[in-house]
């Protein structure tokens, strides 16, 4: 799949500033169609597991949510989290060679610091699922971190200095996840 069809099959529909892209999702899911991405510069109140803060510089790093309404059952979704961070490692090793460690169940880590994490949210009635949302942040080209973060979390541009295509990734990466949705 290329970025030409990507295009075709998904809405993307691209911010420059949102609190955060998954609760945008969330909070209109009703009114978005399936198979649409939010994508956000910059992200004012971005969002991780249990509650955490996610930075997003803006228009450094890639901020996005992907809505699903797969209408499957939640045991088809086991383990689905897992298979995402498998899909971005394959992406970043695809396009430049580079190894990223995924630290179970939802960050990849590069040089033992986070440069991505994946929250997962399923909405089911009763045993079906009723929509999917799928968000991550990954660190591209981010290099200012503040006092805390820096000492957990990195970027692609902090570990190599050099500038990455964000654009290209976020394709790469929508492509690789789309091979394990289009099984559910």
């Amino acid at each position: 799949m290329n970025e030409e069809k990507i295009k075709q099959k998904y809405e993307i529909k691209i911010y420059k500033e949102l609190p955060s892209t998954h609760l945008y999702i969330k909070e209109n899911q009703k009114n978005l169609k399936n198979y649409t991405i939010i994508i956000a510069d910059r992200q004012t109140a971005g969002i991780g597991t249990h509650g955490r803060s996610w930075y997003t510089g803006s228009g450094e790093n890639i901020a996005m949510s992907i809505l699903y309404k797969p209408n499957c059952s939640i045991e088809k979704l086991k383990n689905l989290t897992l298979d995402i961070a498998k899909c971005i490692q394959e992406a970043i090793k695809e396009l430049y060679n580079i190894d990223l460690t995924i630290k179970y169940p939802n960050d990849l880590l590069l040089n033992d610091k986070k440069i991505c994490g994946i929250l997962t949210e399923i909405n089911t009635i009763s045993e079906t699922t009723n929509y999917l949302i799928i968000s991550l942040g990954f660190n591209v080209n981010e290099i200012n971190f503040d006092e805390e973060t820096k000492k957990i979390a990195t970027s692609l541009k902090k570990e190599y200095k050099l500038n990455f295509d964000k654009e290209k990734i976020t394709f790469k990466i929508i492509e690789n996840i789309d091979k394990i949705t289009e099984l559910i």
